[in-house]
């Protein structure tokens, strides 16, 4: 049987500790101990409420809304190619529609009824389904003569950048002009955040605070997409204040139409570069991937 030598060699050491803690100086140790030990428990919320509050870092949240495209975008070479490949396999392997089968039915009618020795009474039924079959293709052609498909391209509306009505082929962005220090710049709609409320309510503020009507979205999720930071300018630095950091969130454009304003702009992924900061559009682009 083996000997707990564990327990043998704990024994001196709980003996000692039990003496010592009868003395002064123990007792001191001790009560030390269990008021570091309380500090981890009830006490380090408040030290990482303090922390927070004395962050050099300002927090802001950001919303990128997405028009996501209305109209299929125009087919390159390639796309063009494997769509005739489709179709010619198709109508290899295809079978007949009804219509097909009945004008053959029709077709076969008209046949029997040009030779000799016919019902004459199946003959005047069959001449009318005949004539039903082909006006119902002469109805469809005279439709579609005068269709008029709507135009893709709408030259005007695509040089209105307010417009979230252009390039419908594409998915475009949401930039708004917004004070950031003493400037004016184009950034994706943001806010500071407050403390209480999540970075997503941060974001939807930022959405709800836009000029005009705020366009109605659908938020793709709690979690940011992606961040951006940078340090103030030497000069406006602080103990307090060093940068801020900016929390991405995905979103939606939804139904109803944007009312346009010349505080926003709808952008696409090549016309970012144009508006936006070079380091700022950098780090925007990094999650634009389905543009």
């Amino acid at each position: 049987m083996a000997v707990p030598y564990g327990r043998t060699a704990c024994r001196p050491l709980l003996c000692y500790i039990s003496r010592f803690r009868g003395t002064p100086a123990g007792k001191c140790v001790f009560r030390q101990l269990s008021t570091d030990s309380s500090l981890r428990g009830s006490g380090l919320q408040s030290l990482i409420v303090t922390e927070k509050q004395h962050s050099p870092w300002t927090l802001m949240a950001a919303v990128c809304l997405q028009r996501l495209p209305v109209i299929s975008a125009d087919p390159n070479p390639i796309e063009q190619q494997f769509g005739r490949f489709l179709q010619e396999m198709e109508m290899e392997t295809s079978i007949l529609s009804e219509h097909e089968l009945r004008l053959q039915d029709d077709a076969e009618q008209l046949r029997r009824l040009q030779t000799d020795g016919y019902d004459s009474d199946d003959n005047s039924r069959k001449d009318q389904e005949i004539v039903l079959t082909q006006d119902l293709e002469d109805a469809w052609e005279q439709k579609l003569k005068s269709f008029q498909p709507a135009p893709r391209v709408h030259a005007e509306a695509d040089k209105d950048l307010t417009s979230a009505r252009r390039r419908l082929a594409d998915s475009l962005v949401l930039v708004s002009e917004q004070q950031v220090g003493g400037k004016k710049l184009w950034t994706l709609p943001q806010a500071e955040w407050r403390e209480g409320e999540t970075l997503r309510g941060t974001a939807e503020r930022a959405l709800a605070s836009l000029p005009d009507a705020a366009p109605e979205a659908t938020f793709l999720g709690n979690a940011p997409c992606g961040v951006y930071k940078y340090k103030l300018p030497r000069a406006a630095r602080t103990d307090t204040s060093l940068g801020v950091k900016i929390f991405f969130f995905k979103a939606v454009l939804g139904n109803a139409p944007a009312p346009p304003s010349p505080a926003l702009m709808w952008l696409s992924k090549n016309e970012l570069q144009r508006f936006l900061k070079p380091a700022y559009a950098t780090n925007v682009e990094r999650f634009l991937l389905g543009l």
